[in-house]
């Protein structure tokens, strides 16, 4: 497998920074509006807008959690092994509130149709808005498309997007990973 490193530690940073501020054009003081990050990739990505938010723009009391969608899948009952949940972790009202998804990576559509199923599971809310750190734009299956993104990319459908947000031992990054077997990266 051959990859290719897409977004360094800084670029990544000046990413994150830019939805933060994005979120707080369209949400203020976050009074009616809750964060959720998908289980589990979302959520680390989640924890950086979070600590952005409060340390560095002083947003109060903001509300945010988890949210696991694994049985809520299509395809769950197709897997080979067993599947083997997180958990979420939403203990707060979501009903009449304004909720943003944050997930890393929107490919196909999938994961975002089971968060939509699952948050109803959580009340009613107002409005959904959907966060990804990478928009890979083709093969959509689905007719969803993020409200907010941090970068378009556009990409071959064996290639995987690999996003690094929560090694310690190395630098946040986001890589393209490509087989041996097709063409180079030019």
């Amino acid at each position: 497998m051959k990859q290719k490193k897409l977004l360094d530690e800084p670029t990544l940073n000046v990413l994150i920074n830019r939805l933060s501020c994005e979120l707080i054009e369209n949400h203020l003081d976050f009074q009616n509006s809750i964060l959720v990050g998908l289980q589990p990739r979302g959520v680390f990505l989640l924890n950086k807008i979070v600590k952005k938010l409060i340390q560095e723009y002083d947003i109060k009391n903001l509300k945010y959690g988890k949210l696991d969608t694994t049985f809520f899948r299509d395809d769950f009952r197709s897997k080979k092994s067993p599947l083997k949940p997180t958990f979420s972790n939403i203990n707060f009202d979501i009903e009449n509130k304004r909720i943003i998804l944050v997930d890393d990576v929107l490919y196909t559509g999938r994961s975002i149709r089971a968060a939509l199923i699952a948050i109803e599971s959580y009340g009613r809310p107002i409005k959904i808005e959907l966060l990804t750190l990478i928009n890979r734009r083709f093969r959509r299956h689905l007719p969803i498309q993020p409200d907010y993104i941090g970068l378009n990319v556009d990409t071959l459908q064996n290639d995987r997007v690999y996003v690094n947000l929560n090694d310690p031992n190395n630098e946040s990054s986001v890589y393209i990973l490509k087989d041996d077997n097709e063409t180079n990266f030019s």
